[in-house]
């Protein structure tokens, strides 16, 4: 049987049959519908982001393991890749001070395994869909020390800011030093003009997890105007299965039209 991998190959080089790509179309929906299913309950999330290399006794693991406690504390569901290293380091701080965590996986040719912190997780096959359903349920990302895949989710966010696609959508970038050369080219971009020269504007980059905190606080909880609600009841009729636990914040602001 064709792998996923090598269909999404092919569907790329070009034009297929009506019928082939029909079938990828319906697969695509497929994706979507049971990204909504698995996620409705989870509540207001924040997204952290980061690579899975570093292990338990790095500096970035320890941080992104506070980061998350705290904004976990605030009600925020932390949501990450679900894999190791600063994502397992997120979902573990979420759930050592009794928070929600939950992992939204990629499917690769080299199986992740998801990490031994999570309440729940939903594996998705391609990376649109699952960058869709993170924006959707995030009311934040927070953009830790990573490879080409946490800039490919920055530089998606930030360009979905500033074309204004969404609106006041806070993005923390966490660590100054890792992230110099990324800045620098930033501004880079600003002196020839390639970018808006409010670009400092559409994020926060900080050392500090008070910051970042009092940043989700301001932007996100103020902002979006979230309130404490209770927990929604589960409708049979579509087989829902919610984390019973789960404390819901009130969700009016819709990012994605």
């Amino acid at each position: 049987m064709e792998s996923e991998t090598k269909k999404e190959i092919k569907f790329l080089e070009g034009p297929q049959s009506r019928w082939y790509d029909f079938k990828y179309i319906i697969s695509v929906l497929f994706e979507f519908i049971k990204g909504f299913r698995a996620l409705h309950f989870i509540g207001p999330c924040v997204t952290i982001f980061g690579s899975a290399r570093f292990k338990e006794d790095h500096e970035y693991y320890q941080q992104a393991r506070q980061l998350a406690g705290e904004i976990a504390q605030l009600g925020f569901t932390i949501i990450t890749g679900g894999g190791p290293g600063i994502m397992e380091a997120a979902n573990r701080g979420a759930k050592e001070v009794g928070g929600r965590s939950v992992g939204c996986n990629i499917v690769l040719p080299i199986e992740q395994h998801p990490n031994p912190y999570l309440d729940k997780w939903i594996n998705i096959k391609y990376f649109f869909v699952r960058k869709v359903l993170l924006v959707k349920y995030s009311y934040a990302f927070v953009v830790m020390p990573g490879g080409f895949g946490t800039l490919d989710e920055f530089f998606e966010a930030i360009t979905l800011v500033q074309t204004k696609k969404m609106e006041g959508f806070p993005i923390i970038i966490f660590d100054k030093e890792y992230h110099k050369e990324l800045l620098a080219h930033n501004e880079r971009m600003m002196k020839e003009g390639t970018i808006s020269a409010n670009y400092p504007s559409l994020y926060l980059v900080t050392d500090s997890i008070e910051e970042a905190i009092n940043y989700i606080k301001e932007k996100s909880i103020v902002a979006f105007k979230l309130q404490y609600v209770k927990a929604p009841k589960l409708f049979w009729g579509f087989f829902e299965k919610g984390l019973k636990s789960f404390v819901k914040l009130n969700r009016n602001f819709h990012k994605i039209p």
